[in-house]
């Protein structure tokens, strides 16, 4: 199980490989009919016939070159094997979990490794049910897929540890309470932040800035919804994350004796828990821009993954369980 869990993980990162090259040729293709609308402005006539209501009528749009369109195709064609490559990754994902925790005898939950595997599962999975909501946000779908191929190849690469016992601090019915939920909302952030950088680009191009990074984002969903989406992500996730935290403080009663120790891990979850609490705060404020509000969303972002990555690679608390040597 523990082999079959491993190749699983290696087939999934190849097929989130092709469905980010995948979403790359839909991007760089663009819509084909949009661009030659645009080179070939509308031409006018004018009518002949003084007193007869002779006036200006516009000429009908020329009609797609045959190539323009067979690029429109190509385009949409490459959007829809880059979503089906990612549902069928999100498969093989969900199933080296599965056979991991199988092979384990617990939730795979027990270390770095594990945690980032799920974190990232739980993020692509939400993407997916947010695609069947609304389509047109299918472009994001280039960023999506990269996060996934750079934080599922880390976890393979770097972090893969073989698998163990837990370790006796973690024997506990709330291991399942909390650790589930803070991966649940781990997640949700992680989606949040995708759509978040995507306004930022997209906010910047739409305001007339055509310097890098703001090019890439040209071909993206308007600013507006972006935005909207990033909020809905967060709110949807901040009050599950609330509760892990709650439920933390509470297994460290009861493990340790005291609910709150300013342990590494406690602190950045603490300060990631102000800063989203901050985006929330400013997002609901009238004379705060919102671009302004997102980066605040980027940050808390930044302050999870330092909570995921950094406190277990650089400090050594009660929460030390990466599984790193």
């Amino acid at each position: 199980m523990s082999a079959l869990s491993d190749n699983l993980v290696t087939f999934a990162i190849l097929t989130y490989l092709i469905a980010m090259i995948s979403h790359a040729v839909e991007y760089a293709l663009g819509n084909a009919r949009t661009r030659v609308a645009v080179a070939s402005p509308a031409r006018e006539l004018v009518g002949a016939g003084v007193g007869a209501g002779g006036g200006v009528i516009p000429e009908p749009p020329a009609p797609v070159p045959p190539s323009a369109d067979a690029s429109a195709r190509r385009a949409r064609v490459a959007g829809l094997v880059a979503v089906g490559a990612t549902a069928l990754a999100a498969v093989l994902h969900l199933a080296a979990l599965v056979t991991r925790g199988l092979a384990a005898h617990r939730m795979p939950w027990g270390n770095m490794y594990e945690f980032v595997l799920t974190v990232t599962f739980i993020g692509v999975a939400a993407w997916l049910v947010v695609l069947w909501k609304r389509p047109s946000l299918r472009k994001l779908g280039l960023f999506l897929t990269l996060v996934m191929v750079l934080l599922v190849a880390t976890a393979e690469l770097v972090l893969y540890v073989p698998i163990v016992p837990l370790v006796p601090a973690l024997n506990s019915y709330w291991f399942v309470i909390h650790v589930s939920t803070i991966v649940f909302a781990s997640g949700i952030f992680l989606l949040g932040a995708v759509p978040a950088v995507g306004f930022l680009m997209r906010n910047g191009y739409e305001q007339g800035k055509r310097s890098f990074p703001y090019t890439l984002a040209k071909r993206l969903p308007g600013a507006v919804g972006l935005e909207r989406l990033t909020f809905a992500l967060h709110a949807f996730a901040f009050p599950v994350f609330t509760f892990a935290v709650i439920a933390g403080a509470i297994w460290a009663e009861a493990a340790w004796g005291r609910p709150w120790g300013w342990d590494p891990k406690e602190t950045w979850a603490f300060i990631s828990w102000v800063v989203y609490a901050g985006y929330l705060h400013a997002r609901a404020t009238p004379s705060v821009k919102r671009n302004v509000a997102t980066w605040l969303a980027v940050l808390g972002f930044l302050t999870m993954l330092m909570n995921l990555f950094g406190v277990n690679i650089f400090f050594t608390g009660l929460h030390s369980y990466g599984g790193l040597s």
